[in-house]
């Protein structure tokens, strides 16, 4: 599946419904939705996000996820039962995180905390320190388990899976992801 720039561009601004069911574990907090995650309504969808490899490198999932394509059923299905869920701290796409402002992101922790109050997720792991630091002014925040947790879920911060975080490997992120879902229960 493929996009063109202009059909992309129809998409900015666009939201995507979060992934989330009952016993939700471990729930993955993205930035904002891409401008191809809102084409294909799914959570880190771009063809050179690392986040599903990276998932199933740390044994969190045990099948393969096409998210260039977009989820199937099964797929949604899969990750709930599985106790995964996503959502994002903006729900407005773009191109690039950094075309949202502070105050988008300042408002996002507000909208991240009201969802886990609602849901419950034993761990909320927040993909994306500098968005984590300007959302909730935490700006020493360090990668990894947060000392104080977050509207009573176990709080930690991974890298971001985009393919322009140049500094993480599939590897790398798979072992941070990995440790996140073993406080969840998930491994």
């Amino acid at each position: 599946m493929g996009f063109t720039r202009a059909e992309l561009e129809s998409y900015r601004d666009a939201s995507v419904p979060d992934l989330v069911g009952p016993g939700l574990k471990l729930l993955f907090v993205g930035i904002n939705p891409g401008l191809w995650t809102a084409a294909t309504q799914t959570h880190f969808a771009h063809p050179g996000n690392r986040f599903y490899q990276a998932l199933r490198r740390a044994g969190i999932i045990e099948r393969e996820i096409d998210q260039a394509a977009g989820f199937t059923d099964a797929d949604r299905a899969y990750l709930i039962n599985r106790g995964i869920g996503n959502t994002n701290l903006v729900n407005r796409a773009t191109a690039r995180a950094d075309e949202l402002t502070g105050d988008e992101l300042r408002a996002g922790s507000h909208r991240v905390r009201t969802f886990v109050v609602e849901h419950h997720p034993r761990v909320v792991a927040v993909a994306g320190i500098t968005a984590y630091r300007i959302a909730f002014g935490r700006r020493s925040a360090k990668l990894g388990r947060q000392p104080e947790p977050l509207e009573g879920a176990e709080l930690w911060i991974v890298p971001n899976p985009s393919g322009l975080n140049a500094h993480e490997t599939v590897d790398s992120l798979a072992a941070k992801y990995a440790e996140a879902a073993r406080a969840a229960g998930v491994l």
